[in-house]
Order: structure tokens, then sequence, then C-alpha cells
């Protein structure tokens, strides 16, 4: 029996559809039967203990420049729909914080992937720390003596905001590099939260893994290549996906951490890894399948489906 499904994400007109992983999800679910409903963030709201949002009938073709059509325009209660996919894209701001307290009104009742309260409590650069032992050198904060004695200790470190996405504003630092007083500066005038603050891994060069977890299990990898004039390995910026097969660090990774995605009914996830060490844990709106199954690996969006059609039975 085909679910009635809504999807919470950006604007689907802009989205790239050759990478995208919404749109793969979308996909999957047209191709099993699944009816298709369409909203932005904007047009959720709230009415006493009640979540409503005016939603689209959609249909997806994998078409560039013609990839969707949407119906009228609807009020819909949210408690009517078996499964919501929450996979609007970063900054993870008060907006995105809000609607994941109204989409905690209706799980579980109507599933949402992922659930809303544990997507709000496990921010992807601060969630990942509870598997410290897993990471290189990491210090969150914005206290100058404490980066400077961090700095002094690693040498070359990586500069990141704590709520950054895509590879946006991260900065190596060099032992020795002049320019540190001045990004200093430049973060503390922007960032109010503090920021991460890494141990650089000249690895990074040989690619940054993406690995999908789905409901805290294996689903398929792809290794990142950064541009030869860029440090940054996020396929928006530059990066080349490559086929990849997983060490057994990478295993043991996966291994460690899938009972707790499990737990918090995160049930798809991306982690990043360079040379053997975990960077990021992905919660909002992990990428990376389509790149995996064009590289001749497994079809993670069909994973993703089995696990959601088992949760509704």
């Amino acid at each position: 029996m085909g679910l009635n499904v809504a999807v919470q994400m950006d604007p689907i007109e802009r989205i790239k559809i050759a990478g995208d992983s919404t749109f793969a999800l979308l996909l999957e679910a047209q191709k099993r039967g699944h009816k298709l409903s369409y909203y932005t963030p904007d047009r959720l709201a709230q009415l006493g203990g009640r979540i409503f949002a005016s939603v689209q009938a959609l249909k997806v073709q994998d078409t560039e420049g013609s990839h969707f059509t949407l119906g009228e325009s609807k009020r819909v209660e949210l408690t009517s729909f078996d499964a919501i996919l929450l996979r609007q894209d970063p900054p993870f701001d008060l907006a995105y914080i809000t609607t994941t307290h109204l989409l905690e009104r209706v799980h579980p009742k109507t599933l949402v992937v992922n659930d809303p309260a544990n997507v709000r409590n496990a921010p992807e650069k601060i969630f990942v720390t509870e598997f410290s032992d897993l990471m290189p050198p990491t210090l969150l904060t914005r206290d100058l003596a404490e980066i400077k004695a961090f700095r002094a200790e690693h040498g070359d470190i990586v500069m990141k905001p704590l709520y950054g996405k895509g590879g946006e504003a991260v900065f190596r630092l060099e032992a020795n590099d002049l320019n540190f007083g001045s990004l200093y500066d430049l973060f503390a005038a922007t960032f109010r939260e503090q920021w991460v603050v890494q141990k650089f891994l000249p690895a990074v060069k040989q690619g940054d893994k993406r690995i999908i977890l789905v409901d805290g299990e294996l689903g398929g990898a792809v290794n990142r290549v950064p541009a030869a004039d860029d440090l940054r390995s996020n396929m928006v910026r530059g990066g080349s996906p490559k086929a990849t097969d997983l060490t057994p660090r990478e295993r043991e990774i996966c291994a460690r951490i899938g009972p707790s995605l499990r737990e918090r009914g995160l049930l798809f996830v991306g982690i990043d890894v360079i040379d053997g060490w975990l960077t990021e844990i992905n919660v909002t709106s992990p990428t990376g399948i389509r790149a995996i199954k064009k590289l001749g690996g497994p079809d993670v969006a069909a994973m993703v489906w089995d696990k959601i059609e088992t949760k509704r039975k």
C-alpha cells in the first residue's frame, strides 16, 4: 500500500537534480507508488496544538530543467501524512530549529525522517564530539587564548564555523601564518557562537569520505577529492566524487556510532571521515546518494524507503 508522504525542503526549482539526495528519495518514493506532497518551511503553521502546512501535490521526473510538476496549494494538517521528509538544507539557525519544534508535535504519529527533536539536539559539529576518541584533536571555542594554545600544540589547524555548511568559510592556518589575527577578528565579528578549531589532516588531499548510514547501518560511501587549488572536498565546492571501499577503521567508526543514531531516530545520516578520523555527523540534510549509485555503489534511496515502509507497518 502506498504511503502519503510530504517533503519539507528548499524551493524545488532551485535544486541541482544530478547530485541532489532529496530528489533521489522523491524519485524512489514515486517509483514505489507513494503519494507525494511538497512544501517549504515558511508554509508551516501551528494553531493550538495542531500543525498545518500549505502543500502541493508533487510529481518528479529525472529531467534537468523539467524535473517537477506541482498541483494547487491546499492547507493540510500534517498528522494526515504517514511520513514527512525533513530535508531543507542548513544554515542550522533559529528558523531551522523552530521547524523542528513544530514537527516534533506530529512525530511519531507521523514519522518524521529524521526525528526532529534529535535533529535539533545533534548539530553535526557538536554531536560528533560524543565520539571524541574517533576524531582528530578538536576544540570548540571563540576564546583567543584557547585557540593560541591549541595552535601551539598542533601547528597547522583548520578553523570553520560551528553551524557552517557545504564547506563555507573553512580556513587552513599553517603554524606561522600571519593571517591568524585577522582571521580571528573576522570570525569574532561574524559568528556569535563558538567555532570549530581542528588539527589539519594533510591526507584530506587524498579525499574526504562521505559514508551514509541508514538506521545505524552502513549504506554506501563516496570519496570526495578536493580540487588541486582548494582545501575543501565538498562537491558543491569542486570536489570530485570517486568510488571507494571502506577500511577496517572506517567500518569500526560506523559500528561505534550506529547504535546511537538508531536510538535517536536518525534514520538517514552522512558521516565525514578523513584518513580514518571522524570529523562530522550530518543529520540535517545529508547528501551523497546519487554519487554513490552513479559510481556503481548501492541504491541508498531504496534502503531508506525500505526502512520507512517497515517502520510505518
